[in-house]
Formats: C-alpha cells, sequence, structure tokens
C-alpha cells in the first residue's frame, strides 16, 4: 500500500501562484509514477500531470502547459506541483496519484490522496 497526503491548497487570485505538495508513505517511493489528477464541480477527475520515478519522463495535460511544474524529492518521498499564472478554470480538487506504470498513473492510477482544494477568483 501507498498513502498519499496532499496539502497547499487554499485560496488565490486569477494570476497567481500556489504549490502543492504530495507526501507518500509505505513502500520504496522511487519505485512510483507519481502523478496529479484534478476534479472541478460537476465534473470528472482529470488528468493533469505525471513524472517518472528520476524525472526524465513528464506528462501534462495542454490546458496546463507552460503554467504547472511537476517535480519530486526522492529524498523526501515528496512530489510537487507549482501552479503559476492560475486561471478560474482551475478551480478544483487536486488529487495525488501513484502507480508504477507511466500510462496507468495517467489514466486509472491504483493510489490516490485524499485531495485539496484550489480555489482561483476572478
Amino acid at each position: 500500500q501507498v498513502q498519499l497526503v496532499e496539502s497547499g491548497g487554499g485560496l488565490v487570485q486569477a494570476g497567481g501562484s500556489l504549490r502543492l505538495s504530495c507526501a507518500a508513505s509505505g513502500r520504496t517511493f522511487s519505485n512510483y509514477v507519481m502523478g496529479w489528477f484534478r476534479q472541478a464541480p460537476g465534473e470528472e477527475r482529470r488528468f493533469v500531470a505525471a513524472i517518472n520515478w528520476s524525472g526524465s519522463r513528464i506528462s501534462y495535460v495542454d490546458s496546463v502547459k507552460g503554467r504547472f511544474t511537476i517535480s519530486r524529492d526522492n529524498a523526501k518521498n515528496t512530489v510537487y506541483l507549482q501552479m503559476n499564472s492560475l486561471k478560474p478554470e482551475d478551480t478544483a480538487v487536486y488529487y495525488c496519484t501513484a502507480d508504477r506504470l507511466m500510462v496507468a498513473v495517467a489514466s486509472k492510477p491504483d493510489y490516490w490522496g485524499q485531495g485539496t482544494q484550489v480555489t482561483v477568483s476572478s
């Protein structure tokens, strides 16, 4: 089992920045591909970003490219999502995810955190 705990959400004005963190425990963190999903009100959960164990492979949904940056610190068992130039449409609950496969972490990951709310006001 892998336990994931997100933090860093909050309320920010459009154009502002937030950094989400996700602390992992339970298994060897570096064995897992890490990702982020988000769920806006009334919508399904959607993939946002993913990063492999070394950081050599990174993937983003088109709507956040150039604004969001995913990174990880294997020594701290933590993955981050730096969000810049935030827009009201970025408002959602953000979930940290983990899986052994890159393709799975972007579609149907095995492990999910409890989520953290991000609200962007216009």
